[in-house]
């Protein structure tokens, strides 16, 4: 176990598709995190930033590109880049510098100006990249991955296409209440089941669509917290950003072979798994003392999918949990209370900021309609591409 750091601010750029820079969104959202944490940017030590990738030159050098909007004032900086695990990368360097004493108080900031429609590489031959050799060797954009991981659970599993359909329309009721969301309409399984084919079985309604956004925390050392007034902040008490292991029986792109499972035996657990499993054994805590949770639905299928990875229940049971209710507002254990990627998009370098953020309102009673009562603990989840997991762990 490590030593805890505070959550002393956060903010928010509400997702969309607002046609401007991102550097216009994690700039409002570190000013909005500086605001709820009580603090000036002069007091804040070191910036880290979140990599948005297609930002061109700026975004390879978020950290200094934030620092820069926000007025250059010495701090220290840092640039991470790890696809949709970039937030919780961020939050992980962040830690490290404030437990080493670099810092008091750290500035984590992740925003995007995504493109419209599916993602797609870079242009340019790349053939060491496996991103760029899924897309060209197999054309297998995002929705083809989605669609794989969905009939693999159909086929594993028994999950149906009504029980996946649950999942948005969970997921769009609490999304509705959230005012940074991109999306705040409700919708039925019947209109899930009547939106256009993607990825057989997933049909538009499934997948979750890419934006723009930001998010930002204000993270410092207790004593920090303590000598500002908040003498019982919202902490960080793990943050796992382990890499799969060899070999993966299950396909997980980009890494698209698994035969290498019939010469050498695969791992006792998948990698989503263990990236829960490295979070809860830094928290010394188990999935049973969660209070809420916050995964990365980047479809309906793959939502089920970490019901099972984080322990929330035993494999092959996802469909049965939230069929239960277990898993809406109210529930045993409420996933994506925020209303997920489901209602926000994908704003890549945000969204696993965006997720601490959510555990932070939810641990201090302050999500309004969508607040899960007493909530305690929280875990966060998600996956960046090259193997980069990605888990936070919160507590009040």
């Amino acid at each position: 176990m490590t030593a805890d750091v505070a959550v002393l601010g956060v903010g928010m750029h509400p997702w969309g598709k607002w046609g401007r820079s991102f550097v216009e969104y994690g700039t409002a959202a570190a000013r909005a995190a500086l605001a709820d944490a009580g603090l000036e940017w002069r007091d804040i030590g070191s910036v880290v930033g979140a990599d948005t990738v297609r930002g061109g030159y700026p975004g390879y050098v978020a950290g200094a590109t934030f620092a820069r909007a926000l007025g250059w004032q010495g701090a220290r900086v840092a640039s991470v880049y790890a696809a949709c695990a970039s937030g919780a990368q961020a939050v992980a360097a962040a830690r490290a510098q404030i437990l080493a004493g670099l810092a008091d108080a750290v500035l984590v900031v992740g925003a995007d100006a995504a493109p419209k429609g599916f993602f797609r590489p870079a242009g340019g031959d790349r053939p060491d990249d496996p991103d760029w050799l899924r897309f060209r060797l197999l054309g297998a954009s995002n929705p083809t991955y989605f669609g794989l991981y969905a009939r693999r659970r159909m086929a594993v599993f028994g999950d149906t296409p009504e029980d996946f359909a649950l999942v948005k329309v969970k997921n769009a009721a609490l999304g509705a209440l959230n005012p940074y969301a991109r999306y705040r309409r409700r919708v039925t399984a019947e209109e899930v089941a009547a939106s256009q084919v993607v990825a057989d079985p997933l049909r538009l309604l499934d997948i979750c669509a890419t934006s723009d956004g930001g998010a930002a925390l204000v993270l410092s050392s207790l004593e920090f917290a303590r000598r500002h007034g908040v003498a019982r902040p919202v902490r960080i008490r793990a943050v796992s950003t382990v890499t799969p292991r060899y070999p993966s029986a299950v396909l997980d792109l980009p890494d698209i072979a698994t035969d290498s499972a019939a010469a050498v035996e695969p791992a006792a657990e998948a990698f989503r798994a263990s990236i829960a499993r490295a979070a809860y054994e830094e928290a010394g805590i188990g999935p049973e003392e969660l209070s809420l949770a916050e995964v990365y639905d980047l479809s309906t299928a793959l939502e089920l999918q970490w019901y099972e990875d984080l322990g929330l229940c035993a494999e092959g049971e996802a469909a049965k949990l939230l069929r239960e209710g277990a898993t809406a507002l109210g529930g045993r254990i409420p996933v994506n209370a925020s209303g997920g990627l489901a209602s926000f998009g994908e704003a890549v370098p945000a969204q696993a900021i965006a997720q601490v953020c959510e555990l932070t309102w939810q641990l201090r009673d302050a999500a309004g309609d969508r607040q899960v009562a007493h909530a305690r603990v929280g875990i966060t989840a998600n996956q960046g591409l090259f193997g980069h997991g990605s888990s936070v762990i919160a507590v009040r």
